[in-house]
């Protein structure tokens, strides 16, 4: 590609395509959505109200019947449709988005890097939460080494929805890429793995409180880096009190962390990613480093989700690596479904 705007479908108006890739793409100039799939008749009149200038379409087979081609697709449906909708935009010559999680099986997800590498097209995966302001924070006090060698990280996933989830994820198991270690474990697991590398050894436990067959509400992994670090990884969609984010120890120091970053929040809210605001939290809520010597506050780093899709739009015009390699997102659903193969889950109904 060598010129702008980048034509975008968003396959798919919910949380996904509503609150996040909708608002980003819409903030960068680069960007047209120019058409968007939604069935639900509440979800099309909010996607003509946001994009007024796109194509509502029912299907994603429609598409590739409009006019004027378009020039990348983001695919931000249920897991299961993942790799079908994906394949079908690379087989139409089209670069593609895909969300986390990439895909349900970790050959499926090869399988599209083969076929987007015979196409010559861009596939890359929405792993956005690379770009929260508390994940960049910890990147940085490891990189400049304030807490000496780390030894663990402790990084928390939780909230507190007793409520019934969505439709799909009501029954969906694993198979069908239901339950909180497909939805949140991808974020949790590629910060780790950016941060610390390459895995040795992996042991989980899932659980499911909820009545019914589907997947797990509760999952912890414990990870062992090739580095020596130990990763202890916690997600929870019934949590009824809070924990740290995240809990850093080092050799010489730690860092704790609450809350989760405020970009998700914003864009719920209607903020627009151009504010001023967009991405910066509140001091009372930075993260503290220090020892038993006494702790003081870090100011947290700007979050940048917009910055996904400003990599995105400088790979496509004009040439370089994808803002997520999809190799990346490959090893981690290898290592979900290593899990599941060796985890039962425990129903406590």
């Amino acid at each position: 590609m060598t010129s702008q705007p980048i034509r975008t479908a968003i396959i798919g108006y919910g949380t996904g395509g509503r609150v996040f890739h909708g608002p980003l793409l819409r903030a960068d100039p680069h960007y047209e959505v120019s058409a968007v799939v939604a069935r639900d008749e509440t979800r099309r009149g909010e996607a003509a109200a946001a994009h007024p200038g796109a194509a509502l379409l029912d299907s994603a087979d429609q598409i590739y019947d409009l006019a004027d081609p378009v020039d990348l697709v983001v695919v931000t449906t249920p897991p299961s449709s993942h790799h079908e909708l994906a394949a079908a935009a690379l087989d139409h010559a089209t670069n593609v988005v895909v969300d986390k999680p990439f895909v349900i099986h970790a050959d499926q997800g090869r399988n599209l890097i083969e076929r987007a590498a015979r196409a010559d097209l861009l596939l890359t995966v929405f792993h956005n939460r690379r770009f929260d302001g508390d994940f960049r924070t910890i990147r940085r006090l490891v990189a400049a080494g304030l807490l000496g060698e780390i030894r663990s990280i402790e990084s928390r996933f939780e909230w507190w929805k007793p409520g019934d989830p969505k439709a799909w994820k009501a029954q969906a198991g694993p198979e069908a890429g239901g339950g909180i270690l497909y939805d949140l474990g991808p974020h949790l697991i590629d910060q780790v793995i950016q941060l610390f590398g390459a895995v040795v050894s992996v042991r989980a436990e899932l659980t499911r409180y909820r009545a019914g067959d589907g997947g797990d509400d509760e999952a912890f992994v414990s990870i062992e880096h090739a580095d020596g670090v130990r990763s202890h990884l916690a997600m929870n969609s019934l949590a009824p009190v809070e924990r740290p984010r995240f809990t850093l120890v080092g050799s010489t120091a730690g860092f704790v962390k609450y809350g989760l970053d405020v970009q998700e929040g914003q864009l719920g809210r209607g903020m627009a990613p151009s504010d001023p605001r967009f991405g910066r939290e509140a001091p009372p809520s930075w993260g503290q480093l220090g020892g038993r010597d006494g702790m003081e506050q870090v100011s947290t780093a700007r979050g940048g989700y917009p910055d996904f899709y400003g990599e995105l739009a400088t790979a496509l015009l004009e040439g370089g690596s994808p803002p997520v390699d999809p190799a990346d997102a490959v090893g981690v659903i290898e290592l979900i479904e290593r899990i599941y193969a060796g985890t039962d889950i425990r129903r406590v109904r």
